[in-house]
C-alpha cells in the first residue's frame, strides 16, 4: 500500500528550527563586522566587548560605559562606545582605532577612538 501525506509547512518549520545549518538561528559568538585595529588590541577590545554586554545583558548604557572606562584606561583616553540594536552611523575616528562587531545576535558593538 502506498501512504500519501501533505505537508502544511508548519510542521517543517518546527523542525528545521533546530537545524544547526538553519540561518536563522542567532550567532552567539562576536562577529567582527569591520575593524582596523591591531591584532592585541581588537582581541582585547572584543574580549572586553564581550565579558560587558554578558555582565550587563539588560543595560546597554552599562555596558558601554564599562567598555569605554576600560578603553579609556588600556589605550588612552577618547575613546567612544555605541552599544545596542538597529542603528546606523557615519563617524570620523583615528585611524588602527575602530571596531564594529555583533554579540548574541542583533547587538552591535561599535568602539572608536578620535581626540
Amino acid at each position: 500500500a502506498v501512504v500519501s501525506t501533505q505537508s502544511t509547512g508548519a510542521d517543517d518549520e518546527k523542525k528545521d528550527a533546530g537545524d544547526k545549518n538553519d540561518p536563522r538561528r542567532l550567532h552567539s559568538f562576536p562577529l567582527i563586522r569591520h575593524s582596523d585595529m591591531a591584532e592585541e588590541m581588537r582581541t582585547e577590545a572584543m574580549e572586553l566587548c564581550v565579558t560587558a554586554c554578558e555582565k550587563f545583558a539588560s543595560s546597554n548604557e552599562a555596558a558601554s560605559k564599562m567598555i569605554k572606562e576600560n578603553m579609556d584606561k588600556k589605550f588612552g583616553s577618547s575613546w567612544h562606545v555605541v552599544v545596542g540594536e538597529g542603528f546606523g552611523f557615519e563617524l570620523t575616528y583615528e585611524t588602527k582605532n575602530l571596531l564594529y562587531m555583533f554579540f548574541g545576535g542583533s547587538l552591535a558593538i561599535a568602539v572608536w577612538k578620535c581626540s
